[in-house]
């Protein structure tokens, strides 16, 4: 299933994706749903018991209650998600190459996930603008999968973490790659407004199968910039969210992203950095693809 946020005169309302057509939840509830309506994407992962309703919902739903997606605005899928997003760096193979020789340093592969955040003001959706402040000149892209914590747990073992996914999507990982190296450490260049692009929905992770291959890849103005598959991870989604759950709590409805793969502004010769007026899509395979505008603020 397909679940997404979109925006309505009274704020984003959830709906289920099948193709290219939504289904309204709260309309399709008062048809056949039982308990409480679901407010959110975030009250669908929190309540399980609503995501079992829900599929019963949309089995039975009719027709004439589904309206044409190209008429709706999709949002983040979760518009504002109430904790930083975690997020993995050097997590591709040939991505860390890259970055080495960009740098000029030796090649070294993590020996554990490295973990960063982008605050919930980050968060946009597809079609929103991304911004170009006068604080940086080097502003770079990163497409990557991203998960969505289904379950609230603490040290969850490797064998056991995809059972706590709910489900998967699109990210891109915007950096400000002057600002990551000016200030020592990764998060003011990975923190400034709209630089976290996600969507266009969630797959649950039964429709998405992650221990497959899937291929992810990002278009600069249409342009191929990144191609790569999911198997260039150093650390898998289970290994991610093991290390990440060890000693600390992670909550349903948590987003947690994987790292991107070579292709970045950064690891290129001559580098090129985003402008005004790039347009930036990112897709993983399966799941679906998020397109921005650079815009100079």
């Amino acid at each position: 299933m397909k679940i997404a946020s979109i925006e309505t005169t009274s704020g984003p309302s959830p709906v289920v994706v099948a193709e290219d057509r939504i289904l309204d939840i709260a309309s399709a509830w008062a048809s056949g749903g039982t308990g409480d309506v679901p407010e959110s994407v975030l009250d669908i992962i929190r309540h399980p018991a609503k995501l079992v309703v829900l599929r019963h919902v949309v089995e039975a739903s009719a027709s004439n209650l589904w309206s044409p997606l190209a008429a709706a605005r999709l949002l983040a899928p979760i518009p504002r998600p109430d904790k930083n997003v975690f997020c993995v760096g050097r997590n591709y193979k040939l991505h860390i190459e890259e970055g080495a020789k960009a740098r000029g340093v030796p090649v070294e592969y993590p020996s554990l996930p490295e973990f960063f955040t982008k605050p919930p003001t980050a968060v946009v959706g597809p079609e929103a603008e991304i911004r170009l402040p006068s604080i940086t000149q080097k502003l770079d892209y990163e497409v990557e999968l991203a998960f969505v914590v289904g379950r609230t747990g603490r040290d969850i073992s490797v064998e056991d973490a995809l059972g706590y996914v709910f489900g998967f999507t699109v990210l891109n990982d915007i950096t400000a790659r002057d600002l990551q190296r000016a200030h020592g450490q990764w998060f003011k260049g990975k923190a400034l407004d709209t630089t976290c692009p996600i969507g266009p929905w969630i797959v649950t992770a039964d429709e998405f199968d992650v221990t497959q291959e899937h291929r992810l890849w990002l278009n600069l103005n249409g342009e191929k910039r990144q191609d790569a598959f999911i198997s260039d991870m150093v650390f898998d989604c289970a290994a991610i969210l093991s290390s990440l759950s060890a000693g600390m709590t992670v909550e349903a409805g948590d987003i947690v992203t994987t790292g991107t793969p070579s292709g970045v502004g950064l690891g290129l010769d001559p580098q090129i950095w985003l402008k005004d007026g790039d347009i930036v899509e990112a897709g993983v395979e399966g799941i679906g693809s998020i397109r921005n505008t650079v815009r100079a603020a």
